[in-house]
Order: C-alpha cells, then structure tokens, then sequence
C-alpha cells in the first residue's frame, strides 16, 4: 500500500495538516490540495468516500469540522481498507487528545458526553504531536502500524520526559 498523502482539512476547505510521502514542487502541490480539497468538500453524504484524481485514488471521510483526505497511488489499492486506517488514525488522535467533553445535559445537567472526534482545534495548538502520531502510524507511504497502544507509546513518554 502506497500512501502518497494525508490531509487534514476542515469544513471552509482550509487545509490544517498536511504530510506528502512524494516529492513535489510547492506549486503543484497546492494546486493538487486545492482540487482535492474542492473535488471532497463538493460531494453529497450519498457519494461514495473514493475517486480518481490525476492518477491518484483519493479516500476521504469526514468527522465532525475535518476530513481526512488520503491519496494512495495504484489500481490494486483497496479503498476499505484506507477508511478502516482513516478510522485508526482518528481514533488513535482521539485517544491522545482525550475528547470526553463536559457538556450541559437536558436530563440531568452537567454530565461527561460520549467521547467525541478529534476536533479542528486540538490538531491547530498540537500540530506537532498530530504529525509525530502519523508519523508513528506512517513510514515512506507504508501503513507500519494501526495499534493504538503501540502508536501512543512513544509519545506518552516523550510527555512524561517533557513534564519532568
């Protein structure tokens, strides 16, 4: 499985990470973001969550304010199986970010909410360790690892260095 990139983009179409496992010039990189991203942000929820792109097959899903855009090069590239690693990643910034918010309830006033997605927000102030948990999860375009606990390890402990 060959990833080519990963994007992080929000609902307006701003683009809030962005990690390239090829080399491109800067201008076409952006040209290529900006079709992407307008090629995603205009399909229906009744599209399906995959298309051909200049010879790129493009894998998104959407969580709450974010897509999460993945580019893999090929026709044998399964697409199932870039939305289960779509899934992963969110989940394992879930995880990291701890997304249980408080929140008012009709019911029964304040209560802890079931956990939420990643938000828009913990990507823009921890840019740095969203890039560290692809980089845990991603090697040269190959997908190393999707196991929560193996990805979140080393950076539970280059925190708990930086707390000490």
């Amino acid at each position: 499985m060959t990833l080519r990139f990963v994007l992080m983009v929000n609902k307006q179409g701003q683009t809030r990470l962005a990690q390239y496992y090829e080399r491109q010039p800067m201008d076409e990189r952006c040209a290529l973001e900006a079709e992407v991203i307008r090629k995603c942000l205009a399909r229906t929820e009744t599209q399906c969550s995959f298309f051909e792109y200049r010879g790129y097959k493009v894998v998104y899903r959407r969580y709450a304010s974010l897509f999460f855009i993945v580019g893999v090069e090929g026709e044998d590239e399964n697409e199932l199986s870039i939305l289960e690693f779509i899934h992963a990643l969110v989940e394992t910034l879930d995880r990291y970010f701890e997304c249980a918010r408080i929140c008012w309830c009709p019911h029964g006033g304040w209560a802890t909410c079931i956990p939420l997605n990643v938000c828009e927000l913990d990507i823009m102030f921890n840019l740095e360790k969203a890039h560290f948990i692809l980089d845990e999860m991603v090697m040269n375009g190959c997908i190393i690892e999707t196991n929560k606990n193996n990805v979140l390890a080393p950076i539970h402990l280059l925190d708990k260095a930086a707390a000490s």
